[in-house]
């Protein structure tokens, strides 16, 4: 098959998986800022894109806090040549599950304490069924954090998962240009 017939063929194919992405609700959440300022995920009011982290793992919650601050500079203090093009909210949370959902309190209390004052609006703490969600965002291995890009009627455009990477950042940048 010839590369530019190929290419007819792959075209399509990568815009039918971008569409079904875009057809996937993002399921309720609900939780708490470490400040007690309740937060309901997805938020349909937003004036633009909203970004969620998701760690459940112990292994995954260091991951996930190096997508902290460049997430916030970028999205939220807009720092970047392009950022000033979009909104977006950005959330990050750590979910407690099995035997780590006694660790609720003390977390949020340790993360009061040692938090950057930037980022404590940005954090959310959910007492939500994590194994619902989940299954349901097919968020499968534990030992690393989930991104995820929500519109403002609740779906999900675009995913990502593992350690930071600047690519990752930019492709996420580059959904919300669209």
């Amino acid at each position: 098959m010839s590369m530019t017939l190929r290419n007819l063929f792959l075209v399509p194919a990568l815009a039918l998986v971008t569409l079904s992405q875009a057809q996937t609700p993002f399921p309720a959440l609900s939780g708490e800022t470490a400040e007690g300022t309740s937060v309901e995920l997805p938020n349909t009011n937003a004036n633009g894109w909203t970004v969620v982290g998701i760690a459940y793992g112990k292994q995954a919650s260091p991951v996930l806090e190096e997508w902290y601050e460049p997430v916030y500079l970028r999205f939220v203090a807009k720092h970047g040549l392009m950022a000033g093009a979009y909104d977006a909210e950005v959330y990050f949370v750590p979910l407690f599950v099995g035997l780590n959902k006694s660790a609720y309190e003390p977390s949020m209390k340790k993360f009061r304490k040692s938090a950057d004052p930037e980022i404590v609006d940005h954090v959310v703490f959910s007492k939500d069924e994590a194994e619902t969600l989940i299954d349901r965002l097919d968020m499968n291995d534990k030992s690393i954090p989930y991104i995820f890009v929500v519109d403002n009627d609740g779906r999900i455009v675009h995913r990502t998962q593992g350690a930071y990477s600047e690519e990752k950042l930019e492709a996420i940048e580059e959904v919300m240009l669209r």
